[in-house]
């Protein structure tokens, strides 16, 4: 009994030493692994919104849900040893679509605008696909080895919209064209701001989204976009 106790002991023991080594090594193996000084952050980032649209004429009014979906890549350039300020310069794809009472129809090159009554139409929107090129300055508390943090975002966006389109639903059937009138050219001021997964994305329009021309009973369509939404960013 006394060997078989003897025997236990020495294997537990055995058994200890053994984690306890083992545990040490892992632990050597993590600290020993090197810092990457030269770390980059958020350079993918995908984004859903609400397109809000401002300087409207009184009587249009919004429908629906009037939304954004954005994606992209922004090349991070710390300016700091600590790489937590610098410049972002990005590359992106935008799709927005804008529901509101505005009906447009099209005669030959000549579109005209109204206001719609409810019962003649379902829906009525205005389409935009985008490429976009963000230029942001940015800061955030992150570090070589802290992998949530803050982060505050601002600058501006260009964009250009490479497809424009009108569609007019009734129960009659859909109306959709190219709409030439949306202004190709898009820019605005920009933030993101938000800690570790959740970042709200705000983006108002200096330019309107319309050409000069475009009117309803002769007063101008001066459209502004204010989005508001949220951005994830991945690596």
């Amino acid at each position: 009994m006394i060997q078989l106790f003897y025997k236990i002991s020495i294997f537990s023991l055995s058994m200890l030493c053994s984690c306890f080594v083992l545990g040490q090594s892992a632990t050597d193996s993590i600290q020993a692994q090197p810092v990457d000084s030269y770390y980059l952050e958020d350079q993918f980032y995908v984004g859903v919104g609400y397109n809000v649209l401002l300087n409207s004429p009184d009587a249009l009014d919004q429908r629906n849900l009037s939304y954004n979906l954005q994606l992209g890549f922004i090349k991070d350039i710390p300016l700091n040893k600590r790489r937590n300020f610098g410049l972002g310069v990005g590359l992106g794809y935008a799709a927005n679509s804008y529901y509101s009472n505005m009906g447009v129809t099209e005669d030959g090159d000549v579109r005209a605008y109204q206001i719609l009554d409810d019962e003649n139409f379902n829906r009525s929107k205005l389409e935009t696909h985008a490429i976009e090129f963000p230029l942001e300055v940015r800061w955030r508390t992150s570090t070589a080895t802290e992998y949530r943090f803050w982060r505050i975002y601002a600058g501006a966006k260009l964009g250009y919209v490479f497809s424009g389109r009108s569609k007019l639903v009734t129960d009659e059937g859909n109306v959709s064209f190219s709409n030439d009138d949306i202004d190709a050219l898009q820019y605005g001021l920009m933030l993101n701001f938000g800690y570790n997964t959740w970042n709200i994305h705000a983006y108002y329009s200096l330019n309107p989204l319309l050409k000069e021309g475009a009117s309803i009973a002769g007063e101008s369509i001066d459209l502004r976009v204010l989005r508001v939404g949220l951005t994830f960013y991945i690596l």
